[in-house]
């Protein structure tokens, strides 16, 4: 099973006002690493070497970054002129997934697992007759997510997306594994934006789920931003930092992010 990923990285940031003024969301340090490096690196390890992410907002800063000399052969960039959505962006570029497993990957999450175990479940233990794996997790504030509830298989049958007192706390975590036939169905839906909203309510009854029972966390805010800051965190090379890195130690978005800490 060949799989290409498809990390999304084009958005505002909102929500992390003031820090996004400045500086790109999925660029935001954990423990002085960009998340999103966090999330390249993750996917190398797991020989992932086809890696797509979008860009809109900051656009040059996010170039900058996946430049990279590191990075060259493992991961390629799509600007977006006008933001496309996530189901847009995945339906834009098709031809890059075509007839390949897909990893669809919003990458403002800071997400720890056995990674590996949920591609294996994917590959060789999902149900019969389903088209795609989403991960979950259990959520402590399950109003302000995606809730889901499953059958006896671990198929999803209902979604309550950010409804006041949902049926459980078992969140789509906004990760997934697609096989082709996901893409079939995007493109015969009308008006494809938000993935999660005009697509995948068409595929209940085919969704296989896996359950992250490590950390997971929407970086998209403040707290989380800041709790992660206190997770345990890969080990990464720094015997051979690169200008990119050595300017980003410097960057003000640190000394941005102690303010707001404090």
């Amino acid at each position: 099973m060949e799989i290409n990923a498809l990390l999304l990285a084009a958005g505002e940031g909102a929500r992390l006002r003031p820090l996004t003024l400045d500086w790109p969301k999925c660029l935001m340090p954990i423990k002085g690493r960009p998340l999103l490096e966090y999330w390249i690196l993750l996917l190398e390890e797991l020989r992932i070497h086809n890696i797509l992410v979008n860009t809109h907002y900051k656009k040059d800063i996010m170039e900058d970054f996946l430049n990279r000399e590191r990075f060259n052969g493992l991961v390629s960039y799509v600007y977006e002129s006008k933001f496309l959505g996530t189901g847009g962006t995945l339906l834009a570029n098709k031809d890059f997934f075509r007839e390949k497993t897909t990893l669809f990957i919003h990458a403002d999450n800071w997400c720890h697992c056995d990674f590996q175990g949920f591609i294996d479940f994917h590959r060789y233990h999902r149900p019969r007759n389903t088209v795609m794996t989403m991960m979950t997790f259990r959520t402590s504030t399950p109003e302000s997510c995606g809730i889901v509830e499953l059958d006896n298989r671990g198929i999803v049958k209902k979604f309550h997306e950010k409804v006041k007192n949902p049926p459980g706390n078992l969140a789509n975590a906004a990760i997934y594994l697609l096989e082709p036939e996901v893409l079939d169905t995007l493109q015969d839906l009308p008006n494809v934006s938000d993935f999660d909203i005009d697509v995948m309510p068409s595929l209940l009854g085919k969704i296989a789920t896996w359950e992250n029972t490590n950390i997971h966390r929407d970086i998209g805010t403040l707290d989380s931003l800041l709790e992660a800051q206190n997770d345990s965190v890969p080990t990464l090379d720094s015997s051979n930092l690169d200008d990119w890195q050595r300017d980003f130690e410097n960057n003000s978005i640190h000394k941005s992010l102690k303010i707001q800490k404090n």
